[in-house]
Order: C-alpha cells, then sequence, then structure tokens
C-alpha cells in the first residue's frame, strides 16, 4: 500500500498550488501583453532570457542563505517579490515593453528564490516511497489550475477590453500570491545546518564515477525544451487566434487532458518500467509537433497541446523523482542537499539559455510560422538525449544506490 503523505507535505502542496494558481491566472498572458504593446517576438526573448538567467543567478547565490539560515523567508520572500513584479508591470500599463529586460531580471530573482526554497522543503517533507505521489498531486494540481486561471484570465480579458481586464487579473495574481505567504507561515520552520560550499556542483562533476556527470546533461536537456516552450506555445495560440478567450480555452483544455495523464501517471509510474516508458514520453512529445508542419492553426496546435498533455507527465514524474532521490542516496550526499538543488537548477538554467539563444537567433532571421515550427522540434527533440543519460537510474531499485556514471 502507497504510503500517504504527511501534514507538511500536504501544507506544502497547498502553498505550491496557490503560487502554481496565481502564475496561470497572470503568467500565461505575460508574453502575450508585451507582444500587444511591442509586437516584437525579440522583446519577449530578451525578457524571458533575463528571466532565466537571473533566476539561476539567484539560485546558486540565494543557497548561502537557504543553507545557512531560515530557508522559509526565501520561500516567502519569493512570493512577495512574484505579487511585486505584477504591481509593477500594473504601474508601467503599455510602457512595460520598454522595461522587459528590468521586468524580467525582477520575475527571475521572485521565482529563483521560491524555487529554490521550495525544493529543499520538497526535499524534507518526501522520501523515495512518497516522491511519485507527491509529484501525481503536484501535477495534478497544477493542471488543475491551469484548466481554471487562464480560463478566467482570458474571459475576464475579453470582455473587458484589454487593459482592464489585465489590470484585474493582475490584481487578483497579487492578491493570491499575499494569501500563500500568510499559508507557508503554517510550515515549520526550517533553519540550516552546515557551511554552504560554493563550488561542489563544480567539484560533483570534475569527480568521475559521479552520477552528477550523467543527471547534468540529462537535467539540462529537459531545460533545453522548456526555454522555449514555456512561453512559445501560448504566444503561439494567441497570435493564431487574436483572442485571449481562445487561449484561455485551449489552456482549460489541455491542463483538463494533463490533470488526467498526471493522475494515471502518478498511480502507475512506480509500477511500470521506467525506461521504456519514459523514453515512450520524451519520443511522443517530440511526435506531436509534427502536426505544425501542415498548418500553424487553432485545431493543430490543439492536437499537439492535448498530445503533449498526455505524454509529458511519463517523462516529467520519473525525471523529478530519480534527481531527488539521488541526492538524497545517502547521508552525506542529504547534508549537501542545497548545492545540489542548487546544481540541479544549475543545469535547467544551462538548458533554457541554450533552448532560447536559439530562438533568438532564430527569429530575426528567419520570422515565418515554418521556421518556428523547425525551431520547437529541434528543441523538442532533445529530451530523448536526456533519457538516454537517465537511463541508469531508471532500473528497479536505483533510487537507493548510486549507479555507474561513465
Amino acid at each position: 500500500m502507497a504510503k500517504a503523505l504527511e501534514k507538511q507535505a500536504i501544507l506544502l502542496l497547498v502553498v505550491q498550488a496557490l503560487y502554481g494558481f496565481s502564475s496561470a491566472l497572470s503568467g500565461t498572458f505575460v508574453p502575450v501583453y508585451l507582444w500587444k504593446s511591442s509586437g516584437s517576438y525579440m522583446i519577449i526573448g530578451w525578457f524571458t532570457f533575463a528571466q532565466y538567467a537571473l533566476g539561476g543567478l539567484t539560485f546558486w547565490l540565494a543557497g548561502k542563505w537557504v543553507k545557512e539560515y531560515n530557508k522559509m523567508h526565501s520561500l516567502r520572500t519569493g512570493i512577495a517579490l512574484s505579487g511585486i513584479f505584477y504591481c509593477v508591470v500594473l504601474f508601467l500599463g503599455d510602457g512595460a515593453k520598454d522595461w522587459a529586460v528590468p521586468l524580467g531580471v525582477l520575475s527571475g530573482i521572485a521565482m529563483g528564490l521560491f524555487w529554490l526554497a521550495f525544493n529543499v522543503i520538497y526535499f524534507e517533507v518526501t522520501d523515495p516511497d512518497t516522491r511519485n505521489r507527491y509529484n501525481g498531486w503536484a501535477g495534478l494540481l497544477g493542471s488543475a489550475a491551469g484548466i481554471v486561471a487562464p480560463w478566467i484570465s482570458g474571459l475576464i480579458i475579453t470582455s473587458m477590453q484589454g487593459e482592464k481586464g489585465y489590470r484585474i487579473i493582475f490584481m487578483l495574481s497579487l492578491a493570491i500570491f499575499g494569501l500563500g505567504v500568510v499559508l507557508s507561515f503554517w510550515l515549520k520552520k526550517r533553519h540550516g545546518e552546515g557551511r554552504y560550499e560554493w563550488t561542489l556542483g563544480l567539484k560533483q562533476l570534475k569527480e568521475k564515477g559521479n552520477p552528477w556527470r550523467r543527471l547534468f546533461p540529462a537535467i539540462a536537456a529537459q531545460g533545453v525544451r522548456e526555454g522555449v516552450f514555456m512561453f512559445l506555445v501560448g504566444l503561439t495560440v494567441y497570435i493564431a487566434t487574436r483572442t485571449e478567450s481562445k487561449l484561455g480555452l485551449y489552456s482549460l483544455i489541455t491542463s483538463l487532458v494533463a490533470l488526467i495523464s498526471f493522475g494515471i501517471a502518478g498511480k502507475w509510474t512506480g509500477k511500470l518500467r521506467l525506461t521504456w516508458s519514459m523514453l515512450a514520453g520524451v519520443v511522443m512529445i517530440a511526435v506531436v509537433i509534427l502536426p505544425l508542419f501542415w498548418e500553424v492553426s487553432y485545431g493543430t496546435l490543439l492536437v499537439f497541446g492535448i498530445g503533449t498533455s498526455l505524454f509529458l507527465p511519463f517523462y516529467m514524474i520519473p525525471m523529478t523523482t530519480k534527481v531527488f532521490d539521488v541526492i538524497g542516496r545517502n547521508q552525506e550526499s542529504a547534508d549537501h542537499r542545497e548545492e545540489l538543488i542548487v546544481l540541479r537548477e544549475m543545469a535547467l538554467t544551462a538548458g533554457r539559455l541554450l533552448g532560447l539563444t536559439a530562438y533568438l537567433i532564430v527569429i530575426p532571421n528567419y520570422d515565418s510560422p515554418r521556421a518556428i515550427t523547425w525551431l520547437m522540434l529541434a528543441v523538442g527533440l532533445v529530451p530523448i538525449a536526456g533519457w538516454w543519460c537517465m537511463r541508469p537510474f531508471l532500473q528497479q531499485g536505483v533510487t537507493r544506490r548510486q549507479p555507474a556514471a561513465d
């Protein structure tokens, strides 16, 4: 019988769900908001580049704060700064496009502080017996947020004729972030232990036989895809339909499918042969891009979105679970969880910036739907290389011992 989640894990799920709901409510439409005022793919690209770069840098710098002091302060500050980000966007209004890079910096710092603390706390409130269940529930709640929040936002923006609608959803996000801060006070205070080792990640990568020599490129491969897809899909849907309500409906449909798929994957992942189920997932999330070569329309984008939602959980749940299992494979590794979580983020950041660099090169030279589709296929195939690196960790029983890395 599967081990139940503890109360602290459930509370962390609630805080994560609120953060995710608020981000889905407004974050889905930030690239659209910038695009409507600027008409520039490049401005959105540089906003996202600054967001990823500062998010990764914040992880590394704030690692000392989280390791040696109260990590809950980092979690709450990250949520608060996310709220401040939307306050600034509200204040700037149509002028936000002229401050795209500083806005990306602010958003990146906020995300870095939140996700660093969150990942450390997640490691502490789960174990190898409960992580699949937690990740399944996190996926379910994230999908539920994706069903409701963007759909509501799309209706509000469309009915309020643009600017007024955006102000309402940004204010709603601010209020929900505030609720997340309040609930976080019921999470136990978690003071740090030991001293933060700034270069531990580099030492892990230099050490022959260390599992991170396979994990780092696998996580980076995940980041390459995320770096482009996290903002480009929603923007492409808006450009194809020219209405926020259609984007909200798109998110509702695809998130509903993901809700079901994450539920199935979270329940059955532990019983399946992870090597082949994860391979099927990474192959299929690339295959579903192919309809876009025929036509970039709302219909083909729906086929792509539904297909991605169906198969992505079979890639993401094992990926996340196995990485955190390696972090906790022995006491020495667990004692350096903060540094190793930072190393994980460095891999994601490196991959995201690589994928986004490809975007920034392609867009000014080949600004066409076909070029964007080729870019999506190229970055969408990269996680297959990540699966190859992850194979030793997907075998039965590898969660409790260190697999060969070379």
